[in-house]
């Protein structure tokens, strides 16, 4: 894939009072970075975001909901996105209890409920490649029945938050078909009371859950607080991320329900149950302390073919409690996992090494408490999420930071430049590059930075690099259309080199993004832009023809 090349410029003027640069676009290392969009959606807005990598808007979408909290975008453009419901019984991080999908043009296609007393979809969503969605859903059960479980009733409060995993199959503008689901109450053991049900040995049953686990807290009710789900088409299975656990899981997708319910069936002969751990062998009483890997961890996803470490699982380690202090990693590991799906039995699971691992050269100086995610690139780079602070920042395969941007968007809405952000926090950020099948047949123009009063800068594109195929690419070719004289003072004249101005539409935009309109005229030379009433100054002018978008720069002399 071919990759555009961005130049950031900041200017500053002596007429200007001195503003720092605390939020938008921090850094940007021209020819570094890997370029295309960033999707993101601040825990304290109803809107999403589409940015370029210059930091200016791209895309938005306005939803009635704060996020609940994923949002991805499909191959097909449509915005898929948990929202918030507000539900009163499930009052907790990552509540959501929501699932929308949205078009390109903002209408809202599909929007399913769940989200009861009994039940709510909280944190991630995962779309599908058959177009189904997976939700992580909090299930409400009673005292009485978390006792008859093997619960501790000593650890018990007004009741106790199970999880299942469901799978959607969406129908019409607001229903679904439930195709598939897990329930990790079907998959519990406890040596807690021999007469209540689930009694084993827990040390011998690493494929189940023990009840009696504290997590975070003995009388949390909310036991497990799952932040993440990934689906594997290649293995067809599923990755769960538990936080109050501090693990990962692995379970089988390829059973129906009924067998998902049970310890047998399905492509690993052993239904529901966990076909693999790994992050905390405390909680299956096969480690100590000391072998804790994850602390608070999120975003546990597989690496797709054809990226750095493929088939490899990434993670987000938060780093809450670690002994060396609070710092937080991007971890890799590499599963005991054959081609056939089977992992290595052998306990606790391994790895017991990292593959990769990326922190700070000042540890503490990287620290997210919660939420937060990454994305690694073809090219070895990574897109680094640190949630807590609404801040977004790549870095290299050297592991240097190349791009570094703060979400300026705040509880109340944009934030002025040179203040400090707050409430900015976002779930995750997910990176689309420039071909993404989704950009085809829409025309992505960058607009104005988010933040009010941003600082004059430009991050301009070298427009000989080819970026988006499809619908709807950047026309590589400079010699289709030339624009004189360079610099340009009263008027300018566009000529064309065998370029067919049919149906086309021709945009002129300033260094701020600012859409300008100016008089014109055609004549057999080309068309003559009368540019008295513009400022000195760098303009951008985009041609958008037969589904290709044209750019080029021009000066307006002083």
């Amino acid at each position: 894939m071919k990759k555009n090349i961005y130049t950031l410029i900041f200017i500053s003027f002596f007429s200007l009072k001195s503003v720092a640069q605390t939020m938008g676009l921090i850094q940007h290392d021209s020819g570094a970075i890997d370029n295309g969009y960033v999707l993101f959606s601040p825990i304290g807005s109803t809107k999403t975001y589409l940015i370029d990598k210059c930091g200016k808007e791209v895309k938005e979408w306005n939803s009635a909901y704060r996020p609940g909290q994923a949002v991805y975008l499909l191959p097909d453009g449509n915005l898929l996105r948990a929202g918030n419901a507000n539900n009163t019984t499930f009052i907790s991080g990552g509540q959501g209890g929501v699932i929308e999908k949205i078009d390109w043009s903002g209408n809202v296609l599909w929007s399913y409920s769940i989200s009861s007393n009994s039940e709510c979809q909280h944190h991630d969503i995962k779309p599908l490649p058959n177009g189904n969605v997976l939700a992580i859903v909090w299930d409400n059960k009673s005292n009485s029945a978390a006792v008859a479980e093997g619960r501790d009733p000593s650890w018990l409060s007004t009741s106790l938050w199970s999880e299942k995993i469901i799978e959607l199959q969406p129908i019409g503008a607001d229903s679904a078909n439930i195709v598939w689901e897990w329930h990790v109450w079907d998959h519990l053991v406890q040596e807690y009371d021999s007469t209540k049900n689930n009694f084993g040995i827990v040390g011998l049953h690493p494929e189940l859950l023990n009840i009696n686990f504290p997590g975070i807290g003995l009388a949390n009710f909310d036991w497990l607080h799952m932040n993440s789900v990934d689906y594997n088409p290649q293995l067809d299975q599923i990755l769960l991320s538990s936080h109050n656990f501090n693990e990962i899981w692995v379970i089988d997708h390829s059973t129906t329900t009924a067998q998902a319910s049970s310890h047998s069936g399905g492509n690993s002969g052993k239904g529901g149950d966990l076909l693999y751990r790994w992050g905390n062998p405390q909680t299956y009483n096969n480690g100590l302390m000391t072998d804790k890997k994850l602390f608070g961890q999120h975003n546990a996803k597989w690496i797709t073919p054809g990226l750095p470490f493929e088939g490899s699982i990434m993670i987000f380690n938060n780093g809450a409690g670690r002994p060396a202090g609070n710092f937080s990693s991007i971890d890799i590991i590499t599963t005991p996992v054959n081609t056939q799906g089977e992992y290595n039995q052998s306990l606790p699971y391994l790895p017991s090494v990292l593959t990769w691992t990326y922190e700070a050269p000042t540890p503490t100086d990287f620290y997210s408490s919660n939420i937060s995610g990454a994305q690694i690139f073809e090219n070895g780079n990574l897109l680094i999420c640190a949630g807590a602070k609404g801040t977004f920042f790549e870095i290299d395969s050297s592991k240097n930071t190349v791009w570094n941007y703060i979400n300026p968007i705040g509880a109340t809405g944009a934030m002025t430049q040179g203040s400090t952000p707050s409430q900015n926090q976002c779930f995750r950020a997910e990176f689309y590059p420039m071909d993404f099948s989704g950009f085809a047949g829409y025309s992505l123009i960058a607009g104005l930075p988010l933040e009010i009063n941003p600082l004059p800068y430009t991050c301009e594109l070298d427009t000989a690099i080819e970026i988006i195929n499809g619908n709807t690419k950047l026309n590589s070719d400079l010699n289709s259309f030339s624009i004189y004289p360079i610099p340009a003072d009263d008027f300018f004249i566009l000529r064309f080199n065998n370029f067919n101005l049919d149906n086309s539409e021709i945009k002129i935009y300033d260094l701020s993004g600012r859409e300008i309109f100016i008089p014109l005229a055609i004549s057999n030379s080309g068309i003559q832009f009368d540019s008295k009433s513009l400022f000195s100054g760098i303009y951008f002018i985009f041609i958008l023809s037969e589904g290709k978008i044209s750019r080029s720069k021009f000066v307006i002399a002083e």
